[in-house]
């Protein structure tokens, strides 16, 4: 017998690792579809940036966190006087990724973006957040990177 059991077992330990860490590498962190569904509200905003944070993906306006999609929840970012009022709303809760809860970050379930006037409901109030908020501007890129020494 020899090397043989062992080398046969070394195989089959590093395909199976090499296939759940490949596999594991293709798992989206958020809803897809969700997504797609808050890109088709947002699609005629001006300066609409995605970007993945919060291990989901989060939709920017005009340099500002609007809304995301975490797993199944969708994420939405609201005006300070709104807060308390539509947390009160059904299937809506505190966003609190690390335990301690985000202010003016609310958590929206399933159940609560079913619908499509539903979904544009929340968005909108996202939406209104940006606009109460003043553009940020792009920072300039650093030039120490080009400077010769």
């Amino acid at each position: 017998m020899g090397k043989f059991p062992f080398a046969f077992f070394g195989y089959v330990v590093v395909t199976l690792a090499g296939r759940w860490f490949r596999d594991r590498g293709n798992r989206m962190a958020y809803n897809e579809q969700l997504a797609s569904r808050v890109r088709q509200i947002l699609k005629r905003k001006r300066n609409l940036e995605e970007k993945k944070m919060f291990g989901g993906l989060t939709f920017m306006l005009n340099g500002h966190m609007c809304c995301g999609v975490d797993k199944n929840n969708l994420m939405v970012r609201v005006v300070q006087d709104r807060y308390e009022g539509l947390l009160k709303k059904p299937h809506a809760r505190v966003m609190d990724l690390t335990g301690r809860p985000l202010k003016g970050f609310i958590f929206v379930g399933s159940d609560g973006y079913r619908t499509d006037s539903a979904l544009k409901f929340w968005i909108d109030q996202a939406v209104q957040f940006t606009r109460s908020q003043p553009p940020i501007k792009a920072k300039p890129k650093s030039l120490a990177k080009n400077k010769k020494r």
